[in-house]
């Protein structure tokens, strides 16, 4: 804050031309200065507090119970899977904080995958018939802007501008992509024809699936081959199979699995014979692929959630839902089989009688934003006020000392 110091000279008042009407007026002034001074600071607090940042805030809850219904008495064992949490991830785009869990950690550690995860250490080993067991989860999480660079296929590069260490490590058939690899080379060769311009092909891969691949989702994910031969599948499905048409030609590929912010929307669905309940409040979970596109790098392409018209296949890159709507990133899918995880999963559940319930909820967090009508609440407000007071106190004492002074 801005002080404005003016001295009296003594020849004023030795000149006779302090009197008590001009203490008055100074001491107005004063106070007056200061109400305007405080006034402008109050604008440029507000200012530069309101544009400062274009980061959105939000909280993740994820509750989890456990209940073993089996009827011939099978105790319920839980395994390391069940133990584990995901730490989602945190790059240029997103920092995820985990805030708190109800149960302590016993290891952090990273997946086969390279996503960072925790295992949880739960009260106990097992539940008996008729037990039930829940624990919670909740994250922070700070989403930035997000920009994907201008892509055109005249400025891609070509299939032989792609590193090969990238290609040994994201063109595997392995997981996810190595049931049936000679289907999925068969199609993936007969739309790639000969384009060798990188962006070009992966646009021809993506209207091919537009056009022949039906949006349907199961309760549990499918391989790319059962997608291609059944011509239907889900957000993850129809990933998975762009990525076994990028892998097959040596495109470098992988899944990305995250959350999408969905304010005042809450849907429950029954999954598994009706063992296992989602109740997801303000959140969808959702699968797409990222694919490496020089010059530009990786790139992610929604086939099932974005913006634009669909006929454009750029615009399920540049306007996808990483991009488009408020995303969070959870975890890489690059070597691991979790659709063959899933299909194990359920058939236990079902064998074993395992009721499951999972509640996830998403909330965005608004930031306190300092403007000129808030900052005079109690504590500031108390705080302008007492300096006032000593201000105004001050040019008392000062008008005390000046009035006795009189014209001689």
């Amino acid at each position: 804050m801005l002080f404005l110091v003016v001295s009296v000279p003594l020849d004023l008042v030795k000149n006779k031309f302090v009197t008590r009407s001009f203490g008055i007026f100074l001491m107005l002034f004063f106070f007056w200065s200061l109400l305007v001074g405080l006034f402008f600071a109050q604008l440029i607090i507000h200012r530069t507090s309101d544009g400062s940042s274009d980061n959105r805030y939000f909280s993740i809850t994820m509750t989890l119970t456990f209940e073993n219904r089996n009827n011939n008495g099978n105790i319920w064992y839980f395994t390391r899977n069940e133990k584990e949490i995901g730490l989602f991830m945190n790059n240029s785009w997103q920092t995820v904080y985990l805030i708190n869990v109800s149960y302590p950690i016993s290891s952090f550690e990273t997946d086969d995958d390279g996503n960072p995860v925790a295992y949880v250490e739960f009260p106990k080993s097992g539940l008996m018939r008729g037990e039930n067991f829940s624990y919670q989860v909740n994250y922070r999480v700070v989403l930035k802007p997000r920009d994907l660079p201008r892509i055109s296929e005249n400025f891609s590069g070509s299939l032989s501008d792609i590193p090969e260490d990238l290609k040994t490590k994201f063109c595997s058939l392995t997981g996810v992509w190595q049931s049936d690899s000679s289907l999925i080379c068969k199609y993936a060769f007969e739309i790639l024809g000969n384009e060798t311009n990188v962006l070009s092909a992966v646009s021809d891969f993506i209207m091919w699936i537009v056009r022949n691949i039906k949006y349907e989702s199961l309760d549990v994910p499918r391989y790319p081959n059962e997608t291609l031969l059944e011509k239907k599948g889900d957000c993850d499905d129809q990933a998975n199979l762009l990525i076994g048409f990028c892998r097959a030609v040596g495109i470098p590929a992988y899944l990305q699995i995250g959350c999408i912010y969905k304010q005042g929307i809450e849907s429950t669905s029954n999954f598994w014979d009706g063992l296992w309940t989602s109740t997801l409040t303000n959140i969808g979970w959702h699968g797409w692929a990222v694919v490496y596109v020089p010059p530009w790098g990786w790139l992610p392409v929604d086939l099932t959630y974005f913006t634009g018209n669909s006929s454009n296949p750029l615009s399920h890159i540049t306007s996808s839902a990483i991009v488009a709507f408020p995303t969070v990133q959870y975890i890489n899918v690059t070597v691991s089989d979790y659709v063959l995880e899933s299909r194990l999963q359920k058939a236990t559940v079902i064998s074993e009688a395992h009721r499951i319930i999972s509640h996830d909820i998403m909330v965005e967090e608004f930031r306190e934003k300092v403007t000129f009508q808030n900052s005079v609440d109690a504590p500031q407000f108390t705080f302008i006020s007492i300096e006032i007071l000593v201000v105004t106190l001050v040019f008392l004492a000062i008008f005390s000392f000046l009035s006795p002074l009189s014209v001689r």
